[in-house]
Order: structure tokens, then sequence, then C-alpha cells
């Protein structure tokens, strides 16, 4: 249930992808508290969920580092700051208050306000890539999920989970325990996902505790937004029905703009143009760093987006403090920062 209770911070940021996670870094050493939303369960955005053991090769200081080290760096490098991480949700509303801070809400009632919003969204919102099944969108929502935010709603369903990847057999193995029995569909009998994750799902069906089933959902059965069965094309050809109280589909992610369109903010061909002084928007107090801003010159680099969150903590200061003078210090040879970090002698 949403705590419709506004959150109150010096800053929230759209987006804990690598450039999200490093503004909290710079805001932190300012002495600005942030809030994070992103869509996906963990931070880390696409470096953590799309390519995790994916080497980079242009990260200052590390001629080699995987997408989930990095993560996990930019996380350590972050928590000094305590930042709050508000995951599985998507802000889908902005608005203005009349103190001048804004007000953000989220798909699951949540409600933000801070004086500066940082959209570090990457290319926009991660968002499922939906099945080519007649008539599911009826279904969606009610008996089709394509994400997993509340375990305890799948205890003792009838579930039939497709897909081939991590987290297919991911949330088989983990939502196998509460369900009344677990189906796994995959169109055939090879699969992306960790090794372990494979074998352990195999031990199951062996033991008679979920079905695989190798062929392509063709249809869905039931009423009012309620599943009742799946029907399946096996990989004889046949059709075999499958009782169904959830259908939970995981065939990828894609990267759409989402509703960042519509928070009024000037766009050119789905990216939001910025200064290059500050990096902030056409509206006053919204910052855009990372691959989701454009400026003549733009690089789409993870390490431009570090530059770009530099420079924006220090206008963003500028809002929250506006009786305070910002001094500027380096990590280095300043005990205040060093203290803040955890270092200091």
């Amino acid at each position: 249930m949403a705590d419709n209770r506004a959150v109150e911070t010096d800053v929230l940021i759209i987006g804990a992808g690598p450039v999200g996670l490093f503004a909290v870094f710079e805001l932190g050493l300012l002495n600005l508290k942030c809030h994070l939303i992103d869509i996906l369960d963990k931070p880390g955005g696409q470096c953590a969920e799309l390519y995790p053991e994916k080497p980079i090769y242009d990260i200052p200081g590390y001629p080699v580092i995987s997408g989930q080290e990095l993560t996990d760096r930019l996380l350590e490098q972050a928590e000094p700051f305590n930042p709050q991480y508000h995951l599985q949700q998507m802000v889908e509303g902005m608005k203005k208050l009349d103190d001048g801070r804004w007000e953000l809400t989220t798909d699951e009632g949540n409600v933000f306000q801070a004086p500066v919003v940082v959209v570090a969204a990457g290319g926009g919102s991660f968002m499922p890539k939906k099945p080519p099944i007649s008539g599911i969108d009826a279904y969606e929502g009610t008996s089709v999920f394509y994400a997993v935010r509340k375990m305890e709603q799948f205890r003792d369903k009838h579930l039939v989970i497709v897909g081939g990847g991590d987290s297919a057999l991911d949330w088989s193995l983990n939502l196998q325990p509460l369900a009344k029995r677990i189906t796994l569909i995959h169109r055939r009998d090879n699969f992306r996902a960790a090794p372990d994750s494979v074998s352990k799902m195999r031990n199951l069906v062996d033991e008679g505790k979920m079905d695989l089933v190798i062929g392509q959902v063709s249809s869905l059965e039931g009423a009012d937004g309620q599943l009742s069965s799946v029907v399946v094309k096996n990989s004889e050809k046949e059709e075999v029905k499958i009782t169904c109280d959830n259908l939970l589909p995981f065939f990828g992610l894609t990267m759409k703009l989402g509703p960042i369109a519509n928070f009024g903010l000037n766009l050119n061909e789905n990216l939001i143009p910025v200064d290059t002084e500050k990096f902030e928007t056409s509206e006053a107090g919204i910052f855009a760093i990372g691959d989701i801003n454009h400026y003549p010159g733009k690089l789409k680099l993870i390490l431009s987006g570090f530059h770009e969150a530099a420079l924006m903590a220090q206008q963003a200061f500028r809002y929250v403090h506006p009786d305070q003078k910002l001094r500027f210090q380096y990590t280095t040879s300043s005990t205040d920062l060093q203290k803040k970090l955890g270092v200091a002698a």
C-alpha cells in the first residue's frame, strides 16, 4: 500500500544508474541529501541489468571493470551519504508547488517533494518487452505481470512463467516455495540463465515440484481480467492447456522515454536539452545528466555523465541553500570532506 505522505528531501534523482549514483556522491560532498527512484529492482541501471559481466574499458583509473563491479564501487562511494533508494517504481507525474519546490508521484502512489530534481534516466525508463499474444492487454496488472514487486501476492497460485533468461529462472526458483504450482515455458530446451539456476530448476522438475514445458504460449483464456488457463503449442506442435492464475512473461527490457516525455520539459528527439554550465533543463531546478541529456558536442559516455554530475551539484546547492555561500573544496585536502567520507585521521 502506498504511503501518500510526501517524502521531503534536498534532491530527488530519477534513475539509479552509474551517473545517478555518482551524483549522490557529488551532492553529498555539499551536504545535500538524496532520494533515488528507479524502475528496476536494484541500483546500477544498464550496467547491472543488461551487462553486469561485460567489461568496460573507459572508466578513469580502471583499465577494465565489469558493469557490476562499477556499480558496486559507486554504491560504496555513495554509502557515507546515506542515499535512500525507491526501487521498482516509475515517476509518473511532476508538478511545481507554490513554494517553488517540485512534487513527483510514482506509479506506486508515493509522493516526493524537493527543490531540485535530477533526471539521470539514461535512455529513459526500462520497459518490459511484451509477448505477441492476442488479448494480453486485458489481463495486464490483474493477472499478467512483467515484474515481481510483492512475492506474497503469488502465494498458492498456479503460476506460468515464460522465458529462458535469468529473470525467468530466478523467479521460478524464488516463487516455487510459495506457489501452488509453477510451470516454466520456454521455446527451446536451452537457457541463457546462470548454469546453477538452470541446474536447480531441472532438479525441481525431476523431483516433480514444478513443470517445464518446451513451447510457446499461443492464446489466453479467462474473463474480466482474470486468467484461468494458457494454451501452449509445444515442441510437437500440439496445443496443451495449462491452468494459470497468473502469467509472468520475462522477455527482457527495452528503453523508452516513458512519462518523462510528459514532464513539460523541452525535448530534442527524445533527449532533454541542457546548458553546459549547470546541465539545467528548460525548467529551473530540474537538471538532466547522463545519456538522457543533449547539448552540442555531447558524448554518450559514463565519464561524461560523471563530469555533468559534478557541475550540476554546484548549482543544486544554490537552489537548496540560497542564503549560504558555496565554498569549493578538494577531497584530497579538506578535513571536513574527509570526515564526511569517514577517512579523516
